[in-house]
């Protein structure tokens, strides 16, 4: 995901490069570090009638089939079905991590407290959205859940992940099986 691009939604062209991609580097044995800031799948008739459940199942499949050492770290945002698909420890994902400024929720503050307290004018749900925030949309909580291995600082990230990735080098279970798959086309 590009948060530069539609502000790193995944849509069908995404969802089917990435497990592309993500299947080429398992076919060769090359490790994943995903730096997850997805806030969840474009939405809209479009993308519904392109099929996006389908090619979005795609990714899905992919991270979950890969035997390659996964890393994550969720940068800001990661949200709904697109934070799962992301190498999440819910497809296994090996070391997953977040910053302290990560959000890790089934959708945003804004958009949960309009759903929870009606559409109302913004400056009354602005303190329910910092409430919601605090208490749900942050990485504390997904660290106490077993969602992730612990929150980064990002000066800290480029070492812990080459620790990780050196630990998953030499870790028998992380390691490729004799055979792999090939690269079919998606």
């Amino acid at each position: 995901n590009q948060p530069m691009e539609l502000a790193g939604v995944l849509d069908i062209d995404s969802s089917v490069k990435a497990a592309r991609f993500v299947r080429f580097c398992d076919a060769f044995g090359i490790p994943l570090v995903t730096l997850v800031d997805v806030p969840g799948f474009l939405p809209g008739v479009a993308q519904e009638h392109g099929g996006i459940i389908r090619h979005g199942a795609k990714l899905l499949y992919a991270y979950a089939e890969a035997t390659v050492p996964k890393l994550s770290v969720i940068t800001r945002k990661a949200y709904g079905g697109a934070y799962c698909v992301m190498s999440s420890k819910h497809l296994r994902g090996d070391f997953n991590y977040s910053w302290p400024t990560g959000q890790i929720a089934v959708m945003g503050a804004s958009s949960a407290v309009e759903i929870i307290h009606g559409s109302s004018t913004p400056k009354s749900l602005g303190p329910l959205e910092a409430e919601y925030a605090a208490q749900y949309c942050n990485p504390f909580i997904a660290a106490e859940r077993g969602f992730i291995d612990g929150i980064l600082l990002p000066r800290s990230t480029r070492r812990v992940l080459a620790q990780d990735l050196s630990l998953a080098s030499s870790n028998p279970r992380l390691m490729s099986p004799s055979k792999k798959h090939g690269s079919v086309p998606l």
